[in-house]
């Protein structure tokens, strides 16, 4: 506890702040859909709400304080999209099976190390590229955006630079605070009245059938592993820290498994918004960011107990302040691994083709774009590295 004290920062724990808000703020409303899709009551979907919560924040705090590196988890925004669009042909009780048991798959390929094997073979200039593609896009919505919006965008902009000049340490806790002052000056922007009571959870018996374990578990861990796992590993990596892989996916898989029958249908890694914890706005030494890791999961915590309550609050947020606030949080990342990226001459080739695959946002059987961009840089760093012999 005393080491926590002394490394404790304000930038460290609201960089952890803004990582929780910006995880659930973009599909909250997608896990009451998948939920209500498969049959879902409101107590259910309070509780999916709880479990998710605990889970990710239990499993992100803890191992954040063990690693003393920012551990971000986060659920699937991707998996949501494919419960979404294939939740119809299930009920709820197969649905939690399936979650069950991709959470046991995810936690054996873990401890038994094979996700780390695979991932050494991928050079970092890949995976930089990949996840500067991935991130490309919130920091151009925030000048798209700025031809309806240019007020409010070059606002938040003048001071995130500003700041970042005189102040570089709280240049995202200045823009986040008078970003929200100014909010109500530019849109409209109406504080929830709140009534704080706890979630309760609820338990929902498991079915295990063929079809949901084939067409939701197994599909649900392809896309957990392509979007989130390897690029928040990657993340982690691109900034100079030695992730514990086989930890990190076997323990948030078997958290995942333990949490299943009360709606967790993931706890992942998290990708893009792990990156806001890991950038050297959070603190200039690396060994005292892990702070931002477990505000992030004592936030994710507060969520699930106060399910209800917290996620009305921060849902309030227009939809704008929340893209501007991830675009400008990410600027540094982008500018890092668009560096580590193109930084070898000999990679730049496969580099470039990676990034511009993973920056299309193109998805296959359900993959996205992420995978489909590594992929392409794999064949083509290959192809560029086989000798042949000349006749």
């Amino acid at each position: 506890m005393q080491k926590f004290i002394r490394d404790f920062s304000l930038p460290a724990a609201f960089a952890g702040f803004v990582t929780f808000l910006i995880g659930i703020s973009v599909s909250a409303v997608l896990v009451i859909q998948a939920a209500q899709i498969l049959g879902a009551t409101t107590e259910q979907i309070t509780s999916w709400f709880w479990a998710l919560g605990i889970g990710i924040g239990l499993s992100g705090l803890i191992l954040s304080w063990k690693f003393k590196y920012p551990v971000a988890t986060s659920w699937s925004t991707a998996g949501l999209a494919l419960i979404i669009a294939t939740g119809s042909g299930y009920n709820l009780h197969e649905a939690i099976g399936a979650f069950l048991v991709c959470g046991l798959i995810t936690a054996l390929l873990g401890f038994f190390g094979f996700f780390e094997k695979v991932l050494a073979y991928i050079p970092q200039s890949l995976t930089s590229s990949m996840l500067a593609g991935v991130l490309l896009k919130f920091g151009i919505a925030i000048f798209a955006n700025m031809q309806d919006h240019w007020q409010f965008i070059l606002s938040l902009l003048a001071v995130y630079i500003v700041s970042k000049r005189v102040w570089p340490r709280y240049c995202i806790v200045i823009t986040v605070v008078i970003g929200i002052i100014i909010c109500p000056f530019f849109m409209e922007f109406h504080p929830p009245v709140l009534h704080w009571t706890l979630a309760k959870p609820v338990w929902i018996t498991p079915e295990f059938t063929w079809s949901a374990i084939l067409g939701l578990a197994l599909p649900l861990f392809v896309i957990n592993m392509a979007s989130q796992y390897l690029p928040g590993i990657a993340m982690i990596k691109s900034y100079g820290y030695r992730p514990h892989v086989n930890q990190l996916i076997g323990w948030t898989g078997a958290t995942q498994t333990l949490l299943a029958p009360f709606g967790c249908y993931t706890v992942n890694i998290a990708a893009i918004s792990a990156a806001v914890s890991l950038d050297d706005q959070v603190h200039p030494d690396p060994a005292k960011r892990y702070i931002a890791g477990i505000s992030c999961g004592f936030f994710y915590i507060l969520m699930g107990l106060f399910a209800a309550t917290l996620t009305s609050l921060l849902m309030s947020f227009p939809s704008l302040f929340i893209m501007a606030l991830a675009g400008i949080a990410l600027f540094g990342t982008i500018s890092h691994n668009i560096a580590i990226a193109f930084h070898e001459p000999n990679d730049r080739e496969a580099a470039l083709l990676t990034f511009l695959c993973s920056a299309s946002g193109v998805q296959f059987f359900g993959i996205g774009s992420a995978f489909w961009g590594l992929i392409v840089g794999i064949v083509v760093s290959l192809i560029f590295k086989v000798k042949f012999k000349k006749t």
